[in-house]
């Protein structure tokens, strides 16, 4: 059953179950036809830049800072469907953290262990950041929904050990250093134009994909103005809706076009400083981010 909505957001009650649980789904935020649209959108990218000599592998820009480089992030981030339910969790004033697109492909191993996501972010413990994931194919067990560990979020940021495993598609493989039952875990499972949102500190992990088809998801990170870089230098999100009066963040405007040469120089720039924090503690040359230190 979907999460009820009234004119397009949450309930009281629904506002309370994501606290209590560290998370929420599904949500039925867009029409299964739009999601089934951008996915065209993406695979169109996909065919027509993989081999357009960009600086970087493509799977690096769909993965860290796509809103950065590609049009299409950006609108999925700014939905006004998408954020009138975020502004549910976090309030009136939303910036993007990032955006990225993650897709299993069919009759793969790849997996994402269990993990929370403000490990290396150097953010903190903190309560002003949602993950919206937003499924563009089915996400089920057969195809490696996501699974969570309910009310994890009341925990700190717990030890994590880096694998850098090859069939990981975390940044380090980094895997939370807890035992977490089998029946423990929650599946998300989520259909076209569904979403569902969980808190940074939410334990959660998914399997690889079985299935023919790709499972593919856009991940929005949603921080409010309040919240800083604690290790790096500095900073970077994008005003998503309100108004950003603290400037925590160096804020930047979305691409014009996919991957103009201004927005990949601001990507570059964006990664480097990231990468700082992101893969701290490490001297593991492999990654999204390593090479960019």
């Amino acid at each position: 059953m979907c999460v009820p909505l009234i004119e397009g957001r949450l309930t009281e009650a629904e506002k309370a179950r994501y606290w209590e649980d560290g998370y929420l789904f599904p949500i039925q935020a867009i029409p299964a036809e739009k999601a089934r649209a951008w996915r065209s959108e993406l695979e169109t990218i996909e065919h027509d830049w993989l081999d357009a000599g960009l600086p970087l592998p493509l799977n690096t820009y769909k993965r860290v800072n796509a809103n950065c480089v590609l049009p299409l992030a950006h609108r999925i981030g700014t939905d006004p469907a998408i954020l009138d339910i975020v502004e549910g969790i976090l309030g009136p004033d939303l910036l993007i953290y990032g955006v990225e697109f993650f897709v299993k492909e069919p009759r793969t191993k790849h997996k994402v262990s269990m993990h929370q996501d403000l490990t290396y972010w150097g953010l903190g413990a903190i309560d002003g950041m949602v993950t919206m994931w937003l499924a563009l194919s089915p996400a089920t067990r057969a195809s490696g929904c996501m699974e969570f560990v309910r009310a994890s979020h009341l925990n700190p940021i717990l030890p994590h050990e880096d694998t850098f495993a090859e069939d990981n598609l975390l940044s380090r493989g980094q895997e939370v250093k807890v035992d977490v039952a089998p029946e423990d875990r929650v599946p998300i499972e989520l259909m076209p134009g569904q979403i569902s949102l969980h808190h940074g500190l939410t334990i959660h992990g998914s399997g690889p994909n079985t299935t023919d088809d790709r499972r593919i998801g856009a991940v929005v990170r949603y921080v409010t103005p309040e919240i800083a870089q604690l290790v790096g230098d500095k900073d970077y999100a994008m005003l998503a809706r309100g108004a950003d009066r603290l400037g925590n963040f160096i804020n930047y405007a979305a691409p014009t076009a996919n991957f103009t040469p201004a927005s990949l120089a601001l990507y570059e720039e964006i990664r480097s400083a990231q990468a700082k924090f992101l893969m701290h503690g490490t001297t593991n040359d492999k990654g999204l981010y390593a090479e960019a230190r």
